[in-house]
C-alpha cells in the first residue's frame, strides 16, 4: 500500500481555466441591430445613447412625452459615449455592494473592464472572501471542508499514519457531494460579492500536504477558482438581468461592435488547515 503524494489535486471541474472560448468571453460581435431588435436592448442608459452617439437630454429620452420635440442631444465622439456610459455603469452598481468590505471590489472590477484590456484580475480581498466562505460555510452536508474532513478520518490508514493513494478518489467523491464555494447567498446580494462573482466557471482543489501523528491529522488544502466577468447572450435574455439597467450597459459596452470592451478572467485563490483526529470516525 502507498501513500498519496503531494501536492495532489483531489478535484477538477470539467470547465478549463483560462477558456477564452467561452460564451461569456465574447466581445464586439454584434451590430447596433442586433443589440436592439433580438435582445431589446433600445433604452440601455439614462445618459447617452450607445447608437446615436448623443447626449440624452429629458428630451431625447424615449419615454418622454416631449420625445423627438427639440432633437437630439450634444454629439459625443465614440470615446466620450463609452466613458459616460462606464460612470453610469460604476454608479449603477452601488445598489448591489451597500456594505461590507468588497463593496469597492465591483467598481475596480468595471474600471478594469474599462481599461484592462482583457488581462487578468486577481485582489487579495477576493482572496479573503473566498477564505471566509470556506471557513464559515457550516452545512453539514454541502461545505467541502466539512466533507473534506470526514473523509480523511475515514480513509486514514491509522496503523501506518498515510493516506493510501488508492482512496484518492474518497477525497474527490467528496467534494463532489457537496457545493463548490459560490457567491450566490442572499448576503452576497448586497455585500458586492454576487454582482463581483456570484457564480463561478472552474475550480480546482490540491492537497497540498497532510500531517498525521498521535491520531490526529492536518491537512493543508488549497482551493483555486477562476470566474469570468463577462455576460453571455442567455445572460441578459434572462429577465433577473435584463430589467437592471446596469446589465444592459454592461452588455452593450462588451458585445458592440463599436465598442467591444474585453471581459476578464477574475483568479482567486485561498489555502486552508483541515485537522481532526481519529476518534470522529467512531460512534
Amino acid at each position: 500500500m502507498t501513500a498519496l503524494q503531494f501536492p495532489c489535486t483531489i478535484f477538477k471541474t470539467q470547465n478549463r481555466f483560462n477558456d477564452y472560448g467561452a460564451k461569456d468571453m465574447r466581445c464586439g460581435d454584434l451590430s447596433a441591430a442586433q443589440l436592439k431588435t433580438q435582445y431589446h436592448l433600445v433604452d440601455v442608459s439614462t445618459r447617452a445613447c450607445p447608437y446615436t452617439l448623443t447626449k440624452i437630454t429629458p428630451f431625447s429620452q424615449p419615454q418622454s412625452m416631449f420625445h423627438g420635440s427639440r432633437g437630439l442631444g450634444d454629439k459625443l465622439t465614440l470615446q466620450q459615449c463609452a466613458s459616460i456610459l462606464f460612470d453610469e455603469f460604476r454608479y449603477l452598481s452601488q445598489s448591489f455592494s451597500v456594505y461590507g468590505p468588497y463593496r469597492h471590489l465591483i467598481e475596480q472590477m468595471i474600471t478594469h473592464m474599462q481599461y484592462g484590456d482583457g488581462l487578468t484580475f486577481s485582489n487579495m480581498q477576493l482572496d479573503c472572501a473566498l477564505k471566509a466562505h470556506i471557513l464559515n460555510d457550516s452545512s453539514q452536508q454541502k461545505s467541502t471542508r466539512i466533507l473534506l474532513e470526514r473523509a480523511f478520518v475515514k480513509n486514514i490508514d491509522w496503523t501506518k499514519n498515510i493516506y493510501p493513494s488508492g482512496k484518492k478518489n474518497g477525497l474527490t467523491e467528496a467534494i463532489l457531494r457537496g457545493k463548490l464555494p459560490k457567491f450566490d447567498r442572499l448576503q452576497d446580494t448586497f455585500n458586492g460579492m454576487g454582482i463581483t462573482v456570484h457564480d463561478t466557471w472552474a475550480t480546482e482543489i490540491t492537497l497540498k500536504s497532510l500531517q498525521i501523528a498521535n491520531d490526529q491529522y492536518r491537512a493543508v488544502v488549497h482551493y483555486k477558482i477562476q470566474d469570468h466577468f463577462g455576460l453571455d447572450s442567455e445572460d441578459i435574455t434572462k429577465f433577473k438581468f435584463n430589467q437592471f439597467r446596469l446589465f444592459r450597459i454592461w452588455f452593450v459596452l462588451q458585445r458592440y461592435s463599436a465598442f467591444g470592451f474585453q471581459p476578464f478572467m477574475t483568479n482567486i485563490e485561498a489555502t486552508v488547515e483541515i485537522s481532526g483526529d481519529r476518534s470522529e470516525s467512531q460512534p
